[in-house]
């Protein structure tokens, strides 16, 4: 039996120690959580109350707006608790669960964006065979897989997590808890949980990739041979809007994950975490709405019926 004391909770570090930056960063966070929150409930709401949004595409950009509010929520509410409370402490199973559905909502984020390049494979090079392939049968089941493969990725890393203890450092230097700040304070060796975060890259991580970008190869050669100009430039704007999130995305989490870390890249590692877990989740519905006009219709036929239902409120009192 090993001679150690395991402790009970982690310090959160955080991202600055000075109050008035803390303070800054508190309101410019919780502006950015919140206009998060609106726009992701505003694609979702428009998704599941306009009929002309009934299609696999805007199902899974609703399926994708509700991933991008779970993981921005599970690391933002504890941060401003932090900030709130000046406390920075968080009890050791509290941590795990933060890293449990931190995980499975950013895997479930991958598997989605593969399949929407997917959809967008299938609406632009078998138009034809377009409703057939792309079932709503067929959407519940991708869509399920995108959650269960998440949550079960998620679930063995967790349950490795437990076979190590923490008894020396408690500080972890972000302001939520992640697999790799775990395994630089644990005091067991982190040498499989670490081989395996290595393996789910290379064999799952590889595969979601190909399915992601090899799509692309195929309907970019499609897209080349449409003649209409209207639409050729539709799909451009279609395809480009998926894929500006898929680099945004990846490359965040590339850095943080895949990237030795040390200490001259302490900074750059904090601000790839700000952009991976508060940015990108309020940069996807932007970069899908503002580009979309089926979505921008959306929007103003609810507020157009919004404004009505007001107006016959009024006019009954």
């Amino acid at each position: 039996m090993r001679n150690v004391t395991e402790i009970s909770f982690f310090i959160l570090v955080g991202l600055s120690d000075h109050p008035l930056t803390m303070n800054v960063l508190f309101m410019l966070f919780l502006l950015i959580y919140l206009m998060t929150l609106i726009t992701n409930l505003l694609i979702f709401f428009l998704v599941l109350t306009d009929y002309n949004l009934h299609n696999p595409m805007y199902f899974f950009l609703a399926n994708l707006a509700l991933l991008d509010m779970s993981y921005s929520s599970v690391t933002s509410t504890r941060m401003f608790f932090d900030l709130v409370t000046k406390s920075q402490t968080i009890s050791i199973p509290a941590c795990k669960a933060q890293v449990f559905f931190y995980i499975s909502f950013v895997c479930s984020e991958v598997i989605l964006l593969s399949a929407m390049s997917y959809d967008r494979y299938i609406a632009i090079c078998h138009p034809l065979h377009y409703k057939l392939i792309m079932s709503w049968r067929a959407c519940a089941h991708i869509t399920s897989l995108v959650w269960v493969g998440g949550y079960s990725v998620s679930l063995v890393h967790t349950l490795l997590l437990l076979r190590l203890s923490f008894c020396r450092t408690t500080s972890i230097h972000n302001f939520f808890c992640d697999l790799p700040h775990l395994y630089q304070i644990t005091c067991s060796d982190p040498f499989i949980n670490i081989v395996l975060i290595l393996l789910v890259g290379a064999i799952l991580g590889l595969g979601v990739v190909l399915m992601t970008f090899l799509p692309y190869v195929y309907i970019l050669r499609t897209i080349l041979r449409i003649r209409n100009k209207t639409g050729k430039r539709k799909a451009f704007s279609t395809c480009s809007s998926h894929l500006t999130v898929v680099f945004i995305f990846y490359g965040s989490f590339i850095f943080l994950y895949f990237i030795p870390s040390s200490s001259n890249m302490e900074t750059l590692n904090k601000l790839f975490t700000v952009i991976s877990a508060l940015i990108n989740p309020l940069l996807n519905p932007l970069i899908y709405s503002l580009r979309n006009k089926d979505l921008m219709k959306a929007l103003m036929r609810s507020y157009y019926h919004l404004k009505l239902m007001l107006k016959k409120i009024n006019c009954d009192h």
